[in-house]
């Protein structure tokens, strides 16, 4: 018997308008609708009819007629804010999904953030936000967690550890790995009671990258292939961690590419064989610590470095995020909620990696998820966010200088 972990991650940001120097000190929506490529409104809305609500459908299908089915999910704050806001339907969808028993709920940060690498205090007082937004909407308290993008290092391992988290998810990525194979349960590097979840981010990307790609040498894939590969695989190896967006699903891979009647009939197959497709606890469970795993380099599932670059790797990007983060103590002191959640909302990493100036195929990635027609038009806009938030901090402390003159 094989185990597939089957993980998806539902989010969606707040993009920022094209936001101009002439609006800082006048107008602070952000992330008010404005064209087609930065309504968020409409973009979720488009998303959810392509790909949330088809794909929850199949799963609510799966889970309840398939016995040894089950999947692994994470929901971002924002995404579950837009939810409430423009689709409460599909937060009823994933309520009653949930509530099955056959749905894992990992945590994260609430915003989607890089705040580990920048801020100890706001990370964890994300991780607490998202915790909590958890237990608000499905009673649940997530025992795995992941990072933004799958960024991790063996300092997150660690806090992974102290937190109380059972394990951790992060990519199997060869240069990190060397000889061995993601097909095995490991721990972060200094640490006892905590597992380590690799991503097998050749099968996964098969799905989430090349699935509808006439060029693969393998179009089309079907799932008896599919199937074929992991059969092929050495018989030791018992665990198949597949991680991918859930937008891959009607969004990244449309309907008509088969995408949605491959992972029904892929799954239904691979369970009724003697095979399951696990929760993380189940297979904690079920499947031995192999060895800790060094990673004292960042290592994210993004573009072909595996590293920070996609979001921090050009100066466009590190002004940026050290403007954002170096707002952190002033923004808080002024107890104002609003600005407080615009300036979190602001740190959702996507608003970085619209900034990337990555080229080939990298660079075609980040040029599909960008609203902006520059990566340059869009620091623009985003410095100029950050300089309002300035700016209403300011505000704040002329308010109090004047409330006590």
């Amino acid at each position: 018997m094989r185990d597939i972990v089957f993980y998806l991650h539902m989010h969606q940001p707040k993009r920022v308008r094209p936001y101009t120097i002439f609006d800082i000190g006048e107008r602070h929506d952000y992330f008010a609708s404005y064209d087609e490529k930065t309504d968020n409104r409409a973009i979720f809305n488009k998303v959810a009819h392509k790909s949330y609500h088809p794909m929850i459908a199949l799963l609510k299908r799966l889970v309840d007629e398939v016995p040894n089915f089950s999947v692994n999910l994470s929901l971002s704050g924002v995404f579950l804010e837009q939810c409430e806001e423009y689709d409460p339907a599909l937060l009823n969808e994933l309520k009653t999904l949930i509530a099955t028993g056959k749905v894992e709920l990992a945590a994260e940060t609430y915003f989607h953030s890089l705040a580990f690498f920048y801020s100890q205090f706001e990370f964890e007082k994300q991780v607490k936000m998202h915790e909590e937004v958890l237990d608000k909407h499905f009673g649940v308290k997530p025992t795995i967690f992941r990072n933004t993008e799958l960024a991790y290092n063996n300092d997150l391992g660690r806090w992974v550890e102290e937190a109380g988290y059972k394990a951790v998810l992060t990519e199997g990525w060869d240069p990190v790995l060397n000889w061995r194979s993601s097909h095995y349960l490991y721990s972060p590097m200094n640490t006892t009671k905590t597992a380590l979840f690799l991503k097998d981010y050749r099968l996964s990307d098969d799905l989430a990258f090349r699935f509808s790609s006439r060029e693969w040498s393998e179009w089309p894939l079907t799932a008896e292939k599919y199937r074929g590969w992991i059969d092929a695989l050495p018989e030791e190896e018992k665990l198949i961690n597949l991680f991918m967006d859930f937008e891959t699903f009607g969004e990244h891979q449309w309907a008509d590419t088969g995408i949605f009647d491959f992972i029904d009939g892929f799954f239904r197959t691979w369970c009724s064989s003697g095979n399951r497709a696990a929760t993380f606890t189940e297979a904690l469970a079920t499947h031995r610590i192999h060895e800790a795993v060094d990673m004292p380099a960042t290592v994210t599932w993004a573009d072909n470095e595996r590293d920070l670059s996609a979001w921090v790797g050009n100066a466009m990007q590190k002004e940026a995020v050290h403007a954002l983060y170096g707002l952190e103590d002033s923004v808080l002191r002024t107890g104002d909620d609003e600005l407080i959640h615009d300036w979190r909302l602001l740190q959702t990493s996507d608003s970085l990696y619209y900034l990337s100036t990555k080229w080939f195929d990298d660079g075609n990635v980040h040029a599909y998820f960008s609203p902006y027609s520059s990566p340059y038009d869009g620091f623009l806009c985003y410095l100029n966010a950050i300089r309002d938030v300035r700016y209403r901090v300011f505000e704040h402390g002329e308010r109090r200088l004047t409330d006590h003159g």
